[in-house]
């Protein structure tokens, strides 16, 4: 059965950078699926100002600024068309949208693909609106790609284990996009919070490799760091190529309240990052 990576996209205000929608095109290839791009183009409302409109061309703005939003929408086809090309299967599909529903709409449209794969940067505010959207809305896995982000294939996950229902769909999620082969480094922070159990990075490495993973544990201490810096720099150091962790928090009135780690990892991007919510 193919498997389909979602990737939402952006065409008004400060737009993801090239590089970063790339490193995701790229990173759904490294992990065999094919690519549906859905392109949001912009609805402005219309804007009543009778005092002001003697002096701007209001409707004039709104259509120039839906009309740019149109033009890059065709420009990122272009962009995603010529990496997918003989690599991916890819779709790319457009919708107009309000302003500030991008972010419903992307995780509605989630709902219908495997994974989604969301190109990050720290300063594309609209972009990152979007992907909490996904992440805490539409409910399936999703990665948060930095524009840095290579790779030819997934051999190596690394899976923030607390024992959580969380960090356990985490798991799962990212167990299915391994390569045949692949192995994984389980960490657990021990002197962030208590934990129930003792050795429970020990205790999923056993059961992993009870049923075939090559798996090691690595039990680390969080010292100076926030717990994502910690995370992350144990993943990179044990040469993983994906962090895999579960996503804590919830919307309310768009404003989202994060855990400590999900926010700090949203801060601080170094490596593809798998959350699950």
């Amino acid at each position: 059965m193919a498997r389909t990576a979602y990737m939402p996209l952006g065409t008004y205000g400060k737009v993801i950078a090239d590089e970063a929608i790339l490193a995701a095109t790229g990173l759904a290839a490294a992990l065999r699926c094919n690519l549906h791009v859905g392109a949001f183009t912009v609805d402005l409302p219309p804007v009543y100002a009778p005092l002001g409109g003697a002096l701007l061309d209001i409707p004039g703005l709104v259509r120039a600024a839906e009309e740019q939003s149109n033009a890059e929408c065709e420009r990122l086809r272009n962009l995603v068309e010529a990496a997918c090309r003989a690599k991916i299967e890819l779709s790319f599909k457009t919708r107009k949208v309000a302003l500030g529903a991008e972010p419903d709409a992307a995780a509605a449209q989630a709902r219908y693909f495997d994974l989604s794969v969301l190109p990050w940067a720290t300063e594309a505010y609209g972009a990152q609106d979007v992907a909490q959207g996904v992440i805490f809305g539409s409910g399936r896995p999703a990665v948060l790609v930095p524009a840095s982000a290579r790779l030819a294939s997934l051999d190596h996950l690394a899976i923030a284990w607390d024992g959580s229902r969380v960090a356990a769909r985490a798991l799962g999620d990212a167990l299915t996009l391994l390569a045949p082969g692949g192995r994984i480094t389980v960490l657990t922070v021990t002197d962030e919070k208590t934990l129930h159990g003792a050795d429970i990075a020990g205790t999923l490495t056993s059961s992993l490799q009870a049923r075939g993973v090559n798996a090691t544990a690595n039990n680390i201490t969080l010292g100076a760091r926030t717990i994502a810096v910690a995370l992350q720099e144990a993943a990179l150091a044990a040469g993983a190529q994906m962090l895999a962790m579960g996503g804590f928090g919830h919307s309310r009135l768009r404003d989202f309240v994060l855990g400590g780690a999900t926010k700090s990892v949203l801060v601080d991007l170094r490596l593809p990052v798998l959350l699950a919510h």
